[in-house]
């Protein structure tokens, strides 16, 4: 399918793209829906510190509350873009929605840490099939335009960004983070109203059965190593213990199965060749570290701010809020300069600024309030970052314009794996550290050392330019 033969916005038939008027609405719609998603990356982050005091839970098992949620996503994103091309991307978007608002509203209420771990779990599956679906909606209906809409979903997550960390220290400081989960119902209501009227239908055009079987084979293999690593970070476990050696065992040999699943299944939840070579193998790499480094650690970021400098939950919850703005400063900037930049030079320059950041952030405050100079790194990385999800976000695509929903899901998957792990890494080393604030200034300059070795792989990168 080329990218003028697009599906109508009415019918789902290959005639023309909606008209203009249209576009913006059904944008805005799907962007509704985005946010949400990207609120509760990061609203949690401001409350983590409250949510493990009151339900009285160690540093490890609460940061599942942020773990957990990313590992839904990982499975659900592949298994939407799937599903949506099967049922339906409209059908997909508002299943999504009621499952995230009522999600919501039970984490409001959770009563334990480990209660609370399953509704986020439930939580994420409506979070993760947001953005597959919303991709395959704004592709159906934009026509050419589409890798611009596309790109300005960059902008989303940012403003989730600022939203999430402010709302979740007002809501800690002034009343409880039960509300940073509450808040989600009224506009979930609104969302599944809007979707239902304006929201146009799509045909299916994927006949073939979910491959359940491979996300049962990817959910063990994720859950069982972060099961491993988070018991190894419970007081004075060893790296012998029988209980962490079986789980990263079991997830050695879901590995194995999985891609031995995958190469022989007919129809894989994720396709075999969306995984390797030097296009997509080089870009789930990147995504993988990306994810580790930017999105992993920066959801603990108001964390290391109370920990190593003792800051306020609700102002340690801004320094998200100045990544965020960082990367809204150039994301716009980058997405309408993409096509003459190609894909390589925006990641490469982006990459050296966001590891910058990483760094700034290790190192101690030059002569000015710890605060300030969090806030200064924390928004050099978000430029970083706004100028390097564009490039990313789009450098898959083009490779295989026709699978643009599983190609989302599969890029979303690789960058909350990378989260899983830098979250899961992080709070077991916080758990054993004597000195929880130092021990995560180290894991900073790691992720900048990160980001640095990523930069060779630049040069296996498909480089598009011009008009797509």
């Amino acid at each position: 399918m080329t990218s003028s033969e697009v599906p109508s916005y009415t019918t789902g038939t290959t005639t023309e793209a909606a008209p203009h008027p249209r576009r913006r609405l059904i944008f805005a719609i799907v962007s509704m829906g985005l946010f949400m998603a990207a609120v509760d990356q990061t609203i949690v982050a401001s409350a983590l510190p409250a949510i493990q005091h009151e339900l009285a839970a160690p540093v490890n098992w609460s940061g599942w509350t942020i773990t957990i949620y990313a590992l839904g996503q990982v499975l659900m994103m592949p298994v939407a873009g799937r599903i949506s091309d099967q049922f339906g991307r409209k059908k997909v978007f508002l299943v999504a929605a009621v499952v995230f608002t009522a999600a919501s509203l039970a984490c409001g209420f959770a009563t334990d840490v480990y209660l609370l771990v399953v509704l986020r779990a439930i939580q994420a599956i409506g979070g993760g099939a947001f953005m597959p679906s919303a991709t395959g909606i704004v592709a159906d209906n934009f026509g050419p335009e589409r890798d611009r809409a596309l790109g300005m979903f960059t902008s989303i997550f940012p403003i989730g960004g600022i939203v999430g960390p402010i709302a979740g220290g007002v809501f800690t400081a002034f009343w409880s983070w039960r509300g940073i989960f509450l808040i989600n119902v009224p506009i979930g209501l609104v969302l599944i109203v809007l979707a239902l009227k304006y929201l146009p239908s799509s045909e299916p055009r994927d006949n073939s059965r979910v491959d359940f079987h491979g996300v049962a084979l990817l959910g063990v293999l994720v859950l069982t190593s972060m099961l491993g690593i988070t018991y190894l970070g419970s007081g004075g476990t060893s790296l012998l213990s029988p209980v962490f050696l079986a789980c990263e065992a079991a997830a050695v040999v879901a590995v194995v199965f999985f891609v031995r699943h995958t190469k022989r299944h007919p129809a894989p939840f994720i396709p075999f060749e969306l995984m390797r070579g030097r296009g997509f193998g080089v870009m789930n790499l990147i995504n993988l570290c990306y994810g580790a480094a930017a999105l992993g650690f920066g959801a603990l970021v108001p964390l290391y701010a109370e920990d190593r400098y003792h800051i306020q939950s609700l102002e340690a919850g801004t320094l998200l809020t100045a990544r965020a703005v960082g990367t809204i400063c150039v994301a716009a900037l980058a997405v309408l300069a993409l096509r003459r930049t190609g894909h390589r030079l925006p990641m490469l320059v982006g990459f050296l600024i966001l590891a910058a950041g990483l760094v700034a952030m290790y190192a101690a405050p030059p002569g000015i309030s710890p605060y300030l100079w969090l806030t200064i790194s924390s928004g050099v990385s978000g430029i970083g970052m706004g100028l390097t999800v564009p490039a990313t976000n789009n450098a898959s695509l083009q490779l295989a314009p026709d699978k643009v929903a599983a190609i989302a899901g599969l890029r979303g998957m690789f960058r909350q794996s990378g989260a899983i792990i830098s979250i899961s890494v992080t709070t077991a080393v916080i758990a054993r550290s004597s000195d929880a604030g130092l021990a995560q200034a180290y894991i900073l300059l790691a992720f900048a050392v990160l980001m640095v070795a990523v930069l060779p792989l630049l040069l296996l990168v498909p480089d598009h330019r011009g008009s797509w």
